[in-house]
């Protein structure tokens, strides 16, 4: 995904470029709105992220000019301040989304995925697949080869977390926040506890391992 960054603090931009990099984003950077008003148009983003505290134009003019100049792709406005009518105000003017400083990079995140979900149009077919690994999402059911695997409704729920980013690496943090819809004490082994007996459901005694561990970052769903 092509990622519009506009934001003029250097330890936020860098902070954000980085994890978003790993998340598997093109990130594009621009510290003022001046910068980015025609990056839009010569780049056509798939996302943008904008402060709204910027030096010289501040973001919310930026926003104003692209939607003027009919650019439709999904826009997360960040600042400082929290007041509803600012929020309001943001929205009015075409942001998608408003997400107040300080945050969670887990919470950008998933805003960012939801602002991309609602552009996608949905499937006409919801199974989900990677090699010879399948999930009907609608009948809780799942298959690896012809074999069908007998999952319990947290391993499911994984599972399609999983199969819904594959090829991304995902998080303790982001596993607990999504699977479990609740902060736990980040020193918890439960997402390791879910995620070796899912391992053990899909990848036992099969050549070709899907499920990966990437040792101090999370885990993945991916081929090689």
């Amino acid at each position: 995904m092509e990622l519009l960054l506009v934001e003029d603090d250097h330890k936020i931009a860098a902070f954000l470029d980085r994890g978003l990099t790993e998340q598997g984003y093109r990130v594009h950077h621009c510290s003022r709105a001046e910068d980015a008003a025609g990056r839009a148009l010569e780049q056509a983003p798939d996302v943008a992220i904008v402060d709204i505290m910027l030096p010289g134009r501040d973001g919310l003019s930026l926003v104003r000019e692209w939607r003027g100049q009919g650019v439709d792709f999904p826009i997360l406005l960040l600042s400082a301040r929290r007041s509803i009518d600012d929020r309001v105000q943001g929205l009015r003017l075409g942001g998608d989304d408003y997400l107040t400083k300080p945050f969670a990079f887990s919470e950008l995140l998933a805003r960012l995925e939801a602002l991309l979900r609602r552009r996608q149009p949905a499937p006409a077919d919801t199974l989900l697949q990677l090699a010879d690994l399948r999930l009907d999402p609608l009948r809780k059911q799942a298959w690896r080869g012809e074999q069908k695997l007998a999952l319990q409704p947290r391993e499911l729920v994984l599972l399609e977390l999983l199969l819904r980013h594959q090829g991304r690496v995902l998080s303790r943090t982001q596993i607990l926040e999504r699977v479990w819809d609740y902060r736990f004490d980040p020193q918890t082994n439960v997402v390791d506890v879910l995620v070796c007996r899912l391992r053990n459901k899909i990848d036992k005694d099969r050549p070709q391992k899907l499920l990966h561990t990437l040792r101090g970052i999370g885990y993945v769903l991916r081929t090689d």
